[in-house]
């Protein structure tokens, strides 16, 4: 079954991949693993070795059962082009995508390198929206990436936005996510960097998406909020 996701832009979730390791600044406070930890020590079998990059052939069938069209991101709890997941295994997921036509799939990727070096033997699906994740500028050569790729749809996540972007290239990119970190230890988002994102947008027509500040803050009675959209961007 496809698990239901508080993500405000998407429906669902499918991991046919767990597991992830660092590999730049937004990864730092990653929601994914301390999920999985959480869930290990559940006793959930699917993560019992907590966070290491683990792939589950049996959830290939998944999305063969989902009988209503649905938004779903793919590896939510991981990164499908992680340098330890076989490129055989990369065109099994593409493959079920491609045949699943009544879903659109969403995958989101911090490497587009390893991506771009396959992306030769992938039987490009027109249901894929491909995204790349770019917390500040030091990231943006990942839109480059993405930029040159076969995917149909093309997105970019903004999130956690940790740095001013400055000026970036929005040329071939159909969509744009934008949000601040959530959690314990998060780290601030200001509002000029997100106008700065925004304004871009605007001035090239490109679809733009406020998902949350983030933060830590304190309801009216005091109590701390965590995680969730707390002002939504006008």
């Amino acid at each position: 079954m496809a698990n239901n996701t508080q993500i405000e832009w998407t429906e669902a979730t499918w991991n046919p991949v767990t597991g992830c390791t660092k590999i730049s600044d937004g990864c730092k406070n990653c929601y994914a693993e301390r999920m999985a930890l959480r869930l290990k020590a559940m006793g959930n079998t699917k993560y019992r070795n907590g966070f290491e990059v683990q792939i589950h052939k049996n959830d290939l069938e998944i999305p063969y059962g989902w009988k209503k069209p649905r938004m779903v991101f793919v590896n939510s709890m991981s990164d499908l082009f992680h340098e330890e997941i076989p490129l055989s295994f990369v065109e099994d997921v593409f493959r079920v995508i491609k045949d699943n036509k009544r879903h659109t799939f969403q995958i989101l990727t911090k490497r587009p390198e390893r991506l771009n070096m396959v992306e030769s033997h992938l039987n490009w699906p027109e249901n894929l929206w491909l995204g790349v994740t770019v917390e500040s500028r030091k990231y943006c050569s990942r839109i480059d990436e993405l930029r040159v790729t076969k995917a149909r749809l093309k997105f970019i996540s903004f999130e956690p936005l940790l740095g001013d972007i400055g000026t970036f290239d929005l040329d071939n990119i159909d969509w744009v996510i934008v949000g601040g970190e959530s959690g314990l230890r998060c780290r601030p988002m200001h509002r000029d960097w997100v106008l700065n994102v925004l304004s871009q947008c605007r001035a090239r027509e490109v679809p733009f998406f406020f998902k949350q500040w983030g933060g830590r803050r304190k309801n009216e009675e005091g109590r701390l909020l965590d995680g969730k959209v707390y002002d939504y961007f006008p």
